[in-house]
Formats: structure tokens, sequence, C-alpha cells
């Protein structure tokens, strides 16, 4: 049987590679010379879509993983889906029907920023088929907590409210948060083209994916193996993110962490690529 490789854009569709080797041998046996090519969903921030991944997704695309990048419900190529207006839980959804129909297991599932809040509530659900769980400069919430409440300075209520005034201020339908700014990204005001092209494709956010609760049920995501990995230069603030790679390098996050930090900015897969996919790649052995 000939080597078969299925690609598609990033961004606007699925992307995904499946190898065999030359004399029709497949799975882990057929690339033990070359490591492992495990499969790896990778799921984006507010704002953003699975087009924001294609540098990263080329990459491992090119060392034989197969990869799939789904575009949130509302955002993106699919902002046109913005009635009813998204939940968490429909944004959970997606992620976890492109796994199911897709039928993975023993895949590496990657968190950005937002996204965290995603990938925690499909692990909840599908935790047993996942091989390692990164969250890229992601939320990192406890049961019951929501994108704004997960941050133990923003848990009292007073500055939930404050918090959700600000938020409410970016929506001025009440529903969508308009983009913001790539800067406040970590993109360097000197990558004029990248800029542009960011500014291009950012969509409005729905406003209650970020006041929505996950549900996490009781060391549902301990035996998972998870990564941690803050961005640091700059690191986006005010966040959380900077307290939950020290939870997670403490311990005091739970078991089966290890914690990392990429000298680059929030959109580390736009800025550091080759870092991204080096973190992909050894969660993925």
């Amino acid at each position: 049987m000939r080597r078969r490789q299925f690609l598609a854009a990033g961004g606007v569709g699925l992307l995904a590679a499946c190898a065999a080797d030359r004399d029709g041998a497949r799975g882990p046996e057929a690339t033990a010379d070359a490591g492992i090519r495990r499969p790896v969903v990778l799921v984006h921030g507010a704002w953003h879509g699975g087009w924001c991944w294609r540098p990263v997704a080329e990459r491992l695309i090119a060392r034989g993983h197969p990869v799939h990048a789904p575009t949130l419900t509302g955002l993106g190529e699919r902002s046109h889906l913005r009635e009813p207006v998204p939940s968490l839980a429909t944004h959970v959804d997606d992620v976890v029907n492109a796994i199911e129909w897709n039928e993975l297991d023993d895949f590496v599932l990657v968190g950005h920023s937002y996204g965290g809040m995603v990938v925690t509530g499909v692990a909840d659900r599908l935790g047993s088929r996942i091989r390692h769980l990164v969250y890229l400069d992601a939320a990192l919430p406890a049961d019951g907590e929501s994108m704004i409440t997960q941050n133990p300075a923003t848990r009292d209520p007073d500055v939930v409210a404050a918090v959700a005034d600000q938020l409410a201020a970016l929506a001025p339908d009440g529903v969508w948060m308009a983009p913001l700014p790539p800067v406040v990204f970590g993109i360097p005001p000197e990558r004029a083209d990248l800029v542009a092209w960011l500014e291009r494709r950012l969509t409005p956010h729905p406003l209650r994916t970020w006041t929505d609760p996950v549900a996490i049920r009781p060391g549902a995501l301990d035996p998972i193996a998870k990564t941690y990995v803050h961005c640091v230069a700059p690191p986006l603030e005010p966040s959380a993110f900077a307290a939950h790679a020290r939870r997670t390098a403490s311990g005091e996050a739970g078991p089966n962490w290890r914690s990392l930090e990429l000298e680059t900015g929030h959109d580390a897969m736009l800025t550091d690529p080759d870092g991204v996919t080096r973190i992909i790649e050894e969660a993925a052995a």
C-alpha cells in the first residue's frame, strides 16, 4: 500500500497527517526508528481560531503527527454561528466532537489561554484517552471556577464584579467582546506583518464563556500527565498564569505536573512555534 497523507489548511478546517511505512505497516511499531508520532489536538484561545496554530501544525505534520486544530463555535471561520450565543459547554462539545468523530486515542491535548478552560472540560469527560495535557500560558481552573474567578485574587465578590464590568466594557452589545490589540498577546510592534495578520483574523468572543463555570469531577485530571507552560517575555499582565506556573511547579496543583517557561510572548504559537512544537513533541513521547 502506498504511503498516504491527508492535509487540510489550519484555521479553515482540520489539519491532519496520517502516515504508514513503505510496506503498509502502521502504528507505533512502524515508527519506532523515527519516534512515536501521536495525534495532537490544538485548542485556541479567545478571539482566535484554529488558524493561529498553523505554524505549529505545519511543523508537527512535517514530523509525522496527525494534527487537529478545531475552531470554536462563533469564532474565526465559524464566526457566522453567533446564534444561539455559544457557551463554555458549547466549546467543550466542539473539541469533544472533533476527538470523537476522528476516533482519537492516546493523543496530546493542548489549550492556549482561554483554551485552558475548554481542555479542562474535555479532560473531565475524556481523561482516560488523553496521553498528555498541555496548558500553554492558559487558564487552569478548579471545579466551579470560570475564566474570571480562577485567580485567587479575583475570588472576592467585589473584585469579581469589577472584572465582569471591565469585560462588559469590551462588549458594547453586552454579548460579544471586541478583540484586543495584538500587542496585548505579546506580538512585538516591530513585527508589523504579524500584527496586521492578526488584526485581520481576530474576531469577537462571547462574553458568557468567561463567566460560565467549569465542572470537574474530584480527581478526574490527577492520572493525566500534564505540562504547564508560562510565557515570560513579556508575561501577560494582569493574569493568573504566573500563579499557575508556581502552583504546578510546587506540586500544589496536584500530581503529574511539569512546569516550564518559554522566553516569548503570550501568543507563543506565533512568536516561538519551534519552542511550542518541541514541548508538544516531548509530551507525545
